[in-house]
């Protein structure tokens, strides 16, 4: 009888773990639900919701490009400089019209997007070297090209900032979308297939006959787009452009989300749902602090504290 009790406790204790590295993100926004509506004044409000549906929803976006970009065992640690480049180019170029300023903006990123692929890809450059080199002369670029805040007063850009479809701001359609629309590349699709692959072991991927720079190359490009949305979307809901502090810290925040999520560093898992999740997650986790008085250093405390638990929970993941 002692011998089965302890035969069961190893497997019952897997079983929780395994549950956790599966499970424990969306267990997590549950728990904050339920502490906000019991401590929180008037959490439970439609416009409350609106409002932290809109203040994560440029982290989503941003987080999913992280996704695809971790999900080849990499990073990219420029998408908040591309964020700043996307406010910078906006400010520069909306006065010919908002969609010949969103056509530049998409240029600029996908030529950071481009650089950061080449750099990892062709160069053999390591993906946290190549884009730090690229995350600081893109914040310099963005500096150079908007020295400091400018006032963006365009019907068009702040109707897509704060304009909405039936009560639903279009920043939440927008990045509910795109979620959706990675979700489906990655599972149902030869590309995402491909990049789950070379994140699962480059080598083979490579001695296989897959096109591992061209994956590589699409992967940075799209998660600079992704970047670039998610910049324009802040521009268009503060309308103004602000190099100076737009994007600041916004990888650490996609790298949080995306490891909260369930996504391994180690490649070849890409958890986009998780990642969503992950992103609400530090959303509510700062909202609840913030509302409670807190200072911000304490929010700053609390996502290291998440992002070390989540570290050694994912400790035997590993890849598929």
């Amino acid at each position: 009888m002692a011998e089965a009790t302890l035969r069961t406790a190893p497997l019952d204790r897997t079983r929780l773990v395994q549950w956790l590295q599966t499970y424990g993100v969306y267990a997590g926004v549950a728990a904050l639900l339920v502490v906000n509506a019991v401590i929180t004044p008037h959490f439970l409000t439609a416009e409350n919701f609106r409002t932290q549906a809109v203040q994560v929803a440029p982290v989503i976006i941003v987080a999913l490009g992280m996704a695809l970009v971790i999900g080849t065992e990499g990073v990219d640690l420029s998408v908040g400089a591309v964020m700043a480049l996307a406010a910078s180019v906006t400010a520069l170029y909306l006065g010919y019209g908002l969609l010949p300023s969103l056509l530049v903006v998409a240029l600029f990123a996908a030529g950071v997007g481009l650089a950061n692929g080449a750099l990892v890809a062709f160069v053999g450059v390591q993906p946290i070297v190549a884009t730090l080199a690229l995350m600081v002369g893109g914040r310099g670029l963005a500096l150079v090209l908007l020295p400091q805040l400018k006032d963006l007063r365009n019907p068009s850009l702040a109707s897509l900032g704060s304009g909405d479809v039936l009560g639903v701001p279009y920043l939440i359609l927008i990045a509910a979308a795109l979620a959706l629309l990675v979700a489906f590349v990655v599972r149902r699709t030869t590309f995402g297939r491909q990049l789950l692959a070379i994140g699962d072991s480059r080598p083979a991927a490579q001695l296989a006959g897959l096109p591992v720079r061209r994956v590589l190359i699409i992967v940075y490009v799209v998660c600079a787009l992704l970047a670039a949305v998610a910049g324009v979307l802040a521009t268009a809901r503060l309308r103004a452009g602000d190099p100076t502090s737009l994007g600041n810290l916004m990888e650490l925040s996609a790298i949080t989300a995306v490891v909260v999520g369930g996504t391994p560093l180690t490649g070849g898992r890409v958890n986009i749902g998780g990642t969503v999740a992950g992103a609400v997650l530090i959303q509510l986790l700062t909202a609840t602090l913030i509302k409670h008085d807190l200072p911000p250093s304490w929010t700053q405390i609390a996502q290291a504290i998440v992002i070390v638990a989540a570290v050694y929970a994912a400790r035997g993941r590993g890849k598929r």
